[in-house]
């Protein structure tokens, strides 16, 4: 199959190319792809590669096969203008967001967004008009930004419209209703769609943001999509955003050295939704709900999250989420007895276990974790709790200054109930999802500290505080 692909993507072959020849560089990167002779792990690790000046192109790129393939993407994505990142989607979301407009400009903008956004809107010094999701009350679940949200932040005149799409969960809002409405006032509208690479490539899926009408958006090829570590594509039209300023912005806050594999890999994976992306995720679906069939037959329905529990397009088919509140089960405990299979888990905390998903995966393992959730599960099986909502997806934060004044003001360290009532210095976020429960320049309340320390009491990841125990805050000075 691998012949095949390389005829479909330049990237792809050039990478290939280059490792079925016999060369002697004397360029970058030092590794010379001959590091096997110095210590065989760090040759396992790096002499395979390749980068893209002097690898996958010349150094001058004479041969020109990235702009081919993101030409390649374009097309695909009715797109007029794509690009490349191996810097993951955060490098792809912020050149986009630098791209809209100057200092003090607003832009309409999910709370639920990742840290990506929020740090791009510190970088651009852009103020955000928060956006807030319906909240499903059966599941605890974000269901998407209502249309009412969208009318109450327009009024305050934003540039633009930023929305994560779909959920961390697998939600979407009502996006043709959102899109249409920002564009009777001619409002660009930029979708993270960092979980929705497979979207637009099987009837029984969402279609992707640009064919609803979006005028960009940005994915991670490693997520839903078998591509390599930190690959993500930025794809838009430009009618309402401007391509010099796409490509100044893009360019400025990537790196001059990219490495050829995320780039083969994005090309690639190009290649392989536009061959056979239906046959695929067709299989893809038949593996998901066959594993969602057999738990709910040990555990009722209750138990996975359905397409049919929201409106129809509304939720992505591929996604499996668990919602073991409804069985009495624990997440992290499940969490952390999958790991010791060898069966780690996309996210889990107290109530929910999300269970990542794509076409890389197969029969056996599938068969592999049914035989060892399954057993865990049926330990623990309780009385039922009441779903929570998360911390993430519940908070109204309490502005006090500017994200941006916020990251540059002086700042001190503080112990954590003296903490309570100051402007935050720090975005903290429990990860996955990586969405702030408190950004800078937020008021810190008793409601946000007693969350983020039951969240840590319960397992989950703290991230990006200063102090990850919470013992102690950054707060502006």
């Amino acid at each position: 199959m691998t012949e095949s692909l390389r005829a479909h993507a330049p990237l792809l072959d050039s990478y290939l190319i280059y490792l079925e020849q016999s060369k002697h560089p004397f360029t970058i990167p030092g590794h010379k792809q001959n590091a096997s002779h110095l210590d065989p792990g760090l040759g396992l690790v790096v002499d395979h590669d390749v980068p893209l000046y002097g690898g996958l192109d010349e150094i001058k790129l004479t041969k020109g096969v990235l702009i081919q393939a993101q030409a390649l993407a374009a097309t695909l994505w009715s797109a007029d203008w794509a690009r490349f990142s191996t810097g993951g989607s955060t490098h792809a979301n912020q050149a986009l967001v630098l791209a809209l407009g100057k200092p003090g400009d607003k832009v309409a903008i999910s709370r639920t967004s990742h840290r990506s956004l929020l740090s791009a809107l510190v970088l651009a010094g852009l103020e955000p008009l928060w956006l807030y999701p319906e909240i499903d009350p059966v599941t605890g679940v974000p269901t998407g930004i209502p249309i009412s949200e969208l009318h109450r932040a327009m009024k305050e005149n934003p540039i633009a419209v930023l929305l994560t799409e779909p959920g961390y969960l697998g939600t979407l809002s009502d996006l043709p209703v959102l899109i249409g409405a920002a564009h009777e006032k001619n409002i660009p509208v930029i979708i993270d769609a960092a979980w929705g690479g497979h979207f637009g490539f099987h009837p029984a899926l969402p279609a992707h943001p640009l064919q609803l009408g979006a005028d960009a958006f940005v994915t991670s090829i490693h997520k839903a999509l078998p591509g390599y570590s930190a690959s993500a594509l930025a794809v838009a039209k430009t009618d309402r955003l401007n391509a010099v300023r796409l490509d100044q912005t893009f360019e400025t806050t990537h790196t001059t050295s990219p490495a050829g594999a995320p780039l083969a890999s994005i090309d690639a994976v190009r290649a392989l939704l536009e061959t056979r992306g239906t046959e695929l995720i067709n299989d893809l679906l038949n593996r998901v709900q066959s594993f969602q069939a057999l738990l709910v037959s040990e555990f009722g329905t209750a138990i996975v999250l359905k397409p049919s529990d929201f409106e129809e397009g509304r939720f992505d088919p591929t996604k499996i989420v668990l919602r073991l509140n409804t069985i009495g089960a624990d997440g992290v405990k499940t969490e952390k007895e999958l790991i010791a299979l060898g069966l780690p888990v996309e996210m889990a905390d107290h109530d929910t276990i999300v269970l990542l998903a794509t076409i890389a995966d197969t029969d056996e393992g599938f068969a592999a974790l049914a035989g060892g959730l399954i057993p865990i599960l049926k330990n623990q099986v309780n009385k039922p709790r009441p779903s929570a909502t998360s911390l993430s997806w519940k908070i109204a934060p309490t502005i006090a200054i500017s994200m941006r004044d916020a990251f540059f003001a002086s700042s001190e360290i503080v112990d954590a109930k003296s903490a309570v009532g100051r402007i935050s210095a720090d975005l903290i976020a429990p990860y996955p999802p990586g969405v702030a429960v408190i950004a800078p320049g937020e008021i810190i309340t008793e409601e946000i500290m007693q969350g983020l320390l039951k969240a840590k009491a319960d397992g989950v990841r703290i991230a990006y505080a200063s102090d990850a125990t919470l013992s102690t805050f950054r707060v502006t000075a």
